[in-house]
């Protein structure tokens, strides 16, 4: 009997984030903060919970789910170091080991790690930056113990359809689309009010969508950089594409929309790749830790085959 050596997707998926993963450089970062003295049981490798938390973010994975994954996946124990006969970590494992990185904000230091890396393989430039804004939704259903609806999140109109939830803003690489500024807010603020928020500060020029006009003369914008906001859809439309004025002025608003179209690429990743397309806990600062960590694996995931050396 020939036994098939085919490798399944999350296979091939996981044998590559492995090789791009920064893992020495992370559990560097984190181990000033994970606790070396134990009472009772020894507890797991930090690395071993990182990696675990990794594909919590990549399978869309509960804390208890994870821990039901180590006994039915084997892949998954595989790739988290653990011992295939030894103790596996339980939910509350998983969960304390996610408050730790909530308490010490190292999620953005994840995404700091990431991008520094991404930096010296010259992926990630200056020069410019795209901003956008998507919602994420939030249970909008009041049944749940406290019997009422997050309050930390909001109703937002996007056309003629009410979203409740909460909104993450990002400024990516004009260059590469790879994210280095991540931003969560309730889903009613508006793209323009954190706009400027979203510029790392070396930026010579900035794009947006018409959802960012007037953004240059807010209090808070840089006056040494240059924004190229997208014209409203309605005076666009409008243009007479006889007149060459006009037929400039669309030219023009084509190249500004291809750069900008770079920013939609780690949306898609998070919530295509990685199933992210609902919050899973109460609140904006977990919520946004967790939006943090998955764009920092967005952008390993999008720079996969550069750090490979294999097309992507």
């Amino acid at each position: 009997m020939i036994l098939s050596t085919r490798k399944t997707r999350k296979c091939e998926f996981l044998e590559q984030m492995e090789l791009v993963v920064p893992w020495k450089a992370l559990v560097e970062m984190i181990t000033p903060f994970y606790p070396e003295g134990h009472t009772g049981r020894p507890p797991f490798s930090l690395e071993a919970m990182l990696r675990t938390h990794f594909m919590q973010q990549w399978f869309t994975l509960s804390d208890l789910a994870m821990e039901e994954a180590f006994f039915d996946t084997p892949i998954y124990r595989e790739f988290a170091q653990l011992d295939a006969f030894g103790r596996l970590p339980d939910e509350s494992t998983i969960l304390r080991f996610r408050h730790r990185l909530e308490k010490h904000k190292l999620a953005e230091q994840i995404l700091a790690v990431v991008n520094e890396l991404l930096v010296q393989k010259g992926l990630l430039l200056k020069a410019g930056t795209a901003v956008d804004a998507t919602i994420i939704a939030a249970p909008s259903s009041t049944k749940n113990k406290d019997k009422k609806r997050d309050p930390e999140m909001h109703s937002s109109k996007k056309g003629n359809q009410w979203h409740f939830g909460m909104k993450a803003h990002i400024g990516v690489d004009s260059e590469s689309g790879l994210v280095h500024t991540v931003r969560g807010t309730a889903a009613h603020v508006s793209d323009v009010t954190e706009g400027n928020s979203l510029l790392h500060g070396q930026e010579e020029e900035e794009y947006g969508d018409a959802g960012y006009q007037g953004i240059e003369n807010r209090p808070d914008a840089k006056k040494e950089v240059l924004w190229h906001i997208a014209m409203r859809p309605g005076k666009r439309a409008a243009l007479d594409l006889e007149n060459k004025r006009d037929a400039l002025t669309e030219k023009i608003e084509k190249a500004k929309a291809g750069i900008r179209a770079k920013v939609e690429h780690p949306f898609r990743v998070i919530k295509r790749q990685f199933g992210f397309i609902k919050v899973r806990y109460r609140g904006l600062k977990k919520n946004t830790a967790q939006l943090v960590t998955l764009f920092a694996l967005s952008n390993l995931w999008m720079a996969r085959g550069k750090l490979l050396g294999i097309g992507a």
